[in-house]
């Protein structure tokens, strides 16, 4: 059961568990209370005319649909010297393990985890982004120390048949969709939690995905995902020289809908309502409703890896509490204050985590386990990077 009185000060260890959990990258009806301040209703749609974004040129979309390939490595000697610059400015948060336990002292800490390329790999279908079984238990192991969400561009649903752990925060369609656990955790906040701002949208939606299937079938290896209030359509397994055709059908569609705009992630292009709504005000819905929107002992922790992450990132640069860390191997432009490397093996050092967490009683030799564990884990790390 999750305890949201426990302190870093006593639980040292948990911190590492989180980062090695972001790190092991591979592997009843509900209530309709919400939290004072937070109107959801169309007030927060923007009256903007339609997105200048879908007003840019074909070109620039697809370069814009290239850059979102993390598969684009370079080896020139630029290219490392620009990698070894960024690691420079974003430096691993196993690195820094000490620093980050130094700013949480005393703090009560609340985990935001993205899914997909976070929690699970990025794959060429997006209905196989299964968490691996070892993942999982490290989340729910996680969950026991610090409130946990989960931050997905999914839909809430979905993201939860993958993940399966009902203690967990879930906010799907980029923080569109939002659901706390149904047993009471916390002793802070409203333990009812339900947050649609885009629900007024769902019929606009429903009526967009069908079109969207009708008009991109005809593109080898697109798929459009329904993420309840969001549209994703996803290019990873379309060629390359059929992105323009793809970009220019999406945008085609839209035209008709004003009320949405197009962005993108990796490899997708989504749709969705144009609210003033994202993971970043997801994530200070999530710390309102925990009770901790004002707290100054409070230390928020996200990690992700898309651009949508982004909007988190900055929410806590803004409030000076707290750290985004970008799960990323190759260098781009972030708000995070640290990076990880998505490693290809870490479910070693999380086995013998939890192992130790079930064999030993004393949380002064738990910690020791667990920043054992943490040093090993930063060592395989850096030498998997050379």
């Amino acid at each position: 059961m999750t305890n949201p009185n426990v302190v870093v000060s006593d639980t040292q260890s948990a911190i590492a568990m989180a980062l090695a959990v972001a790190g092991n990258a591979y592997s009843p009806p509900p209530s309709n209370s919400q939290p004072n301040g937070y109107p959801y209703n169309l007030a927060l749609f923007s009256k903007s005319k339609f997105p200048k974004s879908l007003e840019t040129k074909n070109i620039a979309w697809v370069e814009a649909m290239r850059a979102s390939s993390p598969t684009r490595n370079s080896s020139s000697s630029e290219d490392t010297e620009h990698k070894k610059a960024w690691i420079m400015k974003h430096p691993s948060a196993l690195g820094v393990f000490e620093e980050i336990m130094s700013a949480a002292k005393m703090k009560q800490v609340v985990i935001f985890l993205d899914y997909d390329g976070t929690l699970s790999p990025i794959v060429e279908n997006p209905d196989q982004a299964y968490m691996a079984p070892e993942m999982r238990e490290a989340v729910k192991n996680v969950a026991k120390y610090f409130p946990t969400a989960i931050v997905s561009g999914r839909c809430r649903a979905k993201v939860y048949n993958f993940v399966r752990l009902s203690e967990l925060y879930y906010a799907g369609s980029h923080g569109m969709d939002i659901k706390g656990p149904s047993a009471r955790k916390h002793q802070k906040g409203n333990q009812n939690v339900l947050c649609q701002p885009a629900k007024d949208f769902l019929p606009t939606m429903t009526e967009v995905y069908g079109i969207l299937l009708e008009k991109t079938k005809g593109i080898p290896g697109a798929n459009v995902e329904n993420n309840k209030f969001c549209l994703s359509v996803h290019f990873r397994r379309v060629e390359e020289q059929s992105w323009n055709d793809l970009a220019d059908r999406v945008k085609s569609v839209l035209k008709d809908y004003p009320e949405l705009r197009l962005t993108q992630g990796r490899k997708v292009l989504e749709i969705r309502p144009t609210i003033k709504w994202d993971k970043g005000k997801a994530l200070e819905f999530l710390l309102e409703s925990l009770g901790y929107a004002n707290s100054k002992d409070v230390l928020p922790i996200y990690i992700g890896d898309d651009r949508t992450d982004e909007d988190a990132f900055k929410v806590l640069r803004k409030r000076g509490q707290g750290f985004g860390i970008l799960v990323s191997k190759i260098p781009k432009e972030t708000e995070a204050t640290y990076s990880l490397q998505e490693p290809p093996e870490a479910s070693y050092a999380i086995s013998a985590t939890f192992s130790g967490m079930e064999t030993i009683g004393s949380t002064q030799s738990l910690a020791s386990i667990e920043i054992e564990c943490g040093k090993k884990f930063h060592q395989e790390v850096f030498e998997s990077v050379g």
